[in-house]
């Protein structure tokens, strides 16, 4: 059974994480988006990186991978390795990215930023880099 996760909010992130291990799962329609009460955030992307730059789990950066960043500033923390589906908003495009890195960013309600995603990731789910438009509106699922 699959849950979609909303952005959790430091003060709110213990009670959240004990709400959804009793909560009923999240609806989806016939296409299996996400539900329509789901939290939705931006993702961002990299850009270019120095040859050799190195993730903050170790991993070399590879710029066209299924890779993402989080938030330093997230609560919980997804660990390295885990998987999540992100789902851009606008177009419906799906993608299963693994995490590997940590970034400086900061969610804000101004700059709801959840994940930083590779410049292949952000591309496949219908992110412009040329001209770049800064960031999509997404859903995020985490799959484990």
């Amino acid at each position: 059974m699959r849950r979609v996760l909303p952005l959790l909010r430091p003060a709110a992130a213990a009670a959240a994480v004990c709400a959804l291990l009793t909560a009923a799962p999240a609806s989806a329609d016939a296409a299996g988006s996400a539900s329509p009460s789901a939290d939705t955030c931006w993702a961002t992307h990299y850009g270019p990186q120095p040859p050799g730059a190195l993730t903050a789990s170790g991993e070399l950066f590879d710029n066209n991978a299924d890779t993402a960043a989080t938030s330093l500033t997230r609560s919980p923390q997804l660990p390295f390795g885990t998987r999540v589906r992100v789902t851009n908003v606008a177009n419906g495009a799906s993608l299963v990215v693994r995490i590997n890195d940590r970034g400086t960013f900061q969610q804000t309600p101004q700059e709801p930023k959840c994940l930083d995603l590779t410049d292949g990731a952000f591309s496949r789910l219908g992110g412009s880099l040329n001209p770049d438009a800064g960031h999509i509106v997404v859903t995020q699922e985490v799959l484990g």
